[in-house]
């Protein structure tokens, strides 16, 4: 435990992900006075390399339309993106100004992890304005994509964890409006009694999580399945009360109120960017492919019983068997192609030149 306290001391590149409630003002709209604080507590630690996920886009455009309850109309809360997303970034750039730290802007979206090459030039972005001395500030593209809000990544939480994964970071910190993963939900008057380390997400610690609040799409539920998906990458999660005095200190130096999630062995970057990348498309396999894939055989036509969605060569598909989520992979092959392929023994696939194979075993992972 000493050694990985030590880890999250020594941290050099770190990913901090700012919830809706903690950049928020209790009467609603964003803090500009906490990013300035945020920005105060980032300056002192020119040694380390930040990347911020931030939420607060629908809240400060919410603010500037004059709307006070948080819109479940789709296109409304897209309207509250447009118009808030110019100013949220303005009130970063202006308040890490004050403290002599860069700041751009990327807005993604799920197309930015579905292709290896998209994933690839997004690291490289990355890469580049780190080498600049420039922090990332990253947003849900939501404007422009009805899939992004309420279905896309979830409250930044799981984009949170997609960027951590993709980049390498040595950790990931959730900035939240809970102090921690709670053993139960506290009660008017009653103790917080908050875990402090967990080692494993296990149902009883899913059962734990509470619900999303007002201004948020997330929970804790949502922060367990993204703090899985960084534990699968070997990185570990801090997640902290976002409003206690100096807390990027307190993480360093663990004396933060909340929970450190610890992580698993890293699992190799391919392997992770094909367990977290979302699905493109369904491959049904029989008992046999089944068996075969959980002995390291790869996919072949034969074992193929249907194929379901629109994909191309390259993207990831999940492989299902008994209506059980069993791998997730690289097709080498369309949808298209598969189709013409599926349940023929390999001497008889002629139609489709190249190798046989659906997905190689060095491009999936047994989930």
């Amino acid at each position: 435990m000493e050694a990985l306290k030590g880890r999250i001391r020594n941290a050099k590149r770190v990913v901090i992900k700012i919830g809706t409630f903690v950049i928020s003002k209790n009467e609603g709209g964003i803090d500009n006075d906490y990013i300035c604080e945020i920005a105060r507590q980032l300056s002192k630690y020119g040694g380390k390399e930040f990347i911020l996920i931030t939420s607060g886009a629908i809240g400060k455009g919410m603010n500037e339309i004059g709307l006070k309850d948080f819109p479940r109309d789709i296109k409304l809360r897209q309207a509250c993106a447009a118009v808030g997303q110019t100013l949220l970034m303005n009130a970063y750039h202006e308040a890490f100004k004050k403290y002599g730290l860069k700041v751009a802007q990327l807005l993604l979206t799920n197309d930015s992890f579905t292709s290896r090459a998209s994933y690839i030039n997004l690291r490289n972005t990355f890469e580049k304005l780190i080498k600049l001395k420039v922090i990332p500030i990253v947003n849900e593209n939501d404007p422009v994509s009805l899939a992004e809000i309420g279905k896309g990544f979830g409250d930044n939480d799981r984009l949170s964890a997609l960027v951590a994964s993709k980049i390498d970071a040595d950790l990931l910190v959730m900035l939240s409006s809970a102090k921690g993963l709670y053993e139960s939900i506290p009660r008017k008057g009653e103790k917080e009694r908050i875990i402090k380390v967990v080692h494993g997400i296990t149902p009883d610690i899913k059962s734990m999580a509470g619900k999303a609040g007002k201004f948020g799409l997330g929970g804790m539920s949502s922060k367990l399945a993204s703090i899985e998906m960084a534990a699968d990458a070997g990185i570990p999660v801090v997640v902290a009360y976002g409003r206690s005095d100096n807390v990027i200190s307190g993480v360093f130096d663990g004396t933060y109120e909340g929970t450190l999630f610890v992580p698993k062995q890293k699992v190799p970057n391919k392997k992770t960017w094909v367990k977290i990348t979302p699905s493109m498309g369904i491959l049904i396999v029989d008992s046999g492919a089944k068996d075969a894939l959980k002995n390291g055989r790869n996919l072949l036509p034969a074992g193929i019983v249907d194929v379901k969605g629109s994909f191309g060569k390259g993207d990831i598909v999940d492989i299902m068997a008994d209506s059980v989520l069993i791998a997730k992979a690289i097709s080498d092959f369309s949808a298209d192609d598969i189709k013409k392929m599926k349940g023929k023994k390999s001497k008889d696939v002629k139609t489709i030149p190249g190798h046989i194979n659906i997905t190689r075993r060095e491009n999936m992972v047994i989930m």
